[in-house]
C-alpha cells in the first residue's frame, strides 16, 4: 500500500512538471475545437462595400470561415494566400459550391482597409468572383462573441496580436464542421470540409494532433517545433511505463 502512494506522489509530480513545461505568456493562444456547435447567427458586421449584415443573411452555403486582422506582420495574409491558393486548385466553384467569410478580429480595422485587402486577394486568386469570398469588420464586443464561439483564441501584444492559424468549415445552417490548420492547405481536405459542412458531419482533423508539437515564436512570428512540450511528454511516457513495470513486477513474484 506504501509504495502505491509513492508512485501516485512521482506520476502526479511527473505530470505537473510536464504541464507546467508547455505553459508560457503565449499558452492562451490557439484553438478550442466547437465542432456540432453552431456559431451565433445574428451578429452583426459591416462588409467591404460598408453594408450591416448578419451572418444568417450571408451563410447560405458551405463557408471557410478565417479570422485574420490587416495589418499583421505575420500569418494572416501567408494564411490568405494558402486560402487563395487552394481556391485556385479546387474543382468546387467559389461562390457557387460553397463561400468564404474572413473577418477581422481587429476592432480597429475598418471596411476601408477591408476592401483594400479584398481587391488584392479576390484580384489575384478567385478570377473576380468578389462576391464569393466577404471581408468583414466589426466592434471588439463582436469579435469576442465569434471568436469565443469558434473557439479561435487570442492574445493582443500592443498593437498587434499573436493568433493561431488555421480555417473553420461552417454548414449552411451554422454548424462548425471542420477546423483545417497551418497556412496551406491540400485540396482533398479543403474539398472534404466543404462536403462535410454540407452534410453537417463534424470531422476531427488529424492537423490538430500535429499542433500539439508546436508553438508560437512571438520573435519570429511563426508556429516552431516545441521542443520543450515534446520533451516533457516523453518524460511523462517514460515514467509511465515504469510505473507499470514496477507494478507489474511484483506480481509475478507472488505467483512464483
Amino acid at each position: 500500500m506504501k509504495n502505491k502512494y509513492i508512485l501516485a506522489i512521482i506520476f502526479c509530480f511527473t505530470l505537473n512538471i510536464s504541464s507546467s513545461s508547455q505553459v508560457d505568456q503565449f499558452s492562451e493562444v490557439g484553438i478550442v475545437e466547437h465542432l456540432g456547435s453552431t456559431i451565433p447567427l445574428d451578429l452583426k458586421f459591416v462588409n467591404e462595400k460598408f453594408e450591416t449584415v448578419t451572418l444568417r443573411q450571408l451563410i447560405n452555403k458551405p463557408t471557410i470561415l478565417s479570422f485574420v486582422y490587416f495589418d499583421c506582420p505575420g500569418l494572416c495574409s501567408p494564411l490568405l494566400e494558402g486560402l487563395g491558393s487552394v481556391i485556385q486548385k479546387s474543382d468546387f466553384k467559389l461562390g457557387l459550391d460553397y463561400q468564404i467569410i474572413t473577418i477581422s478580429f481587429n476592432f480597429r480595422d475598418t471596411p476601408e482597409k477591408a476592401k483594400i485587402k479584398k481587391k488584392r486577394f479576390v484580384d489575384k486568386y478567385s478570377k473576380g468572383k468578389g462576391e464569393g469570398w466577404i471581408f468583414l469588420t466589426t466592434d471588439s464586443l463582436t469579435i469576442f462573441k465569434i471568436t469565443d464561439a469558434t473557439g479561435f483564441k487570442t492574445k493582443a501584444v500592443g498593437l498587434d496580436f499573436v493568433h493561431p492559424s488555421a480555417i473553420i468549415a461552417i454548414s449552411p445552417q451554422g454548424m462548425i464542421t471542420r477546423y483545417l490548420y497551418g497556412i496551406t492547405f491540400l485540396p482533398i481536405d479543403f474539398k472534404m470540409a466543404i462536403v462535410e459542412a454540407n452534410k453537417e458531419q463534424p470531422r476531427t482533423s488529424i492537423q490538430k494532433i500535429m499542433m500539439i508539437c508546436y508553438s508560437y515564436d512571438p520573435e519570429n512570428r511563426r508556429f516552431a517545433l516545441d521542443v520543450t512540450k515534446i520533451t516533457g511528454f516523453i518524460i511523462v511516457f517514460f515514467i509511465l511505463v515504469f510505473i507499470l513495470i514496477y507494478l507489474i513486477k511484483p506480481k509475478k513474484k507472488n505467483k512464483k
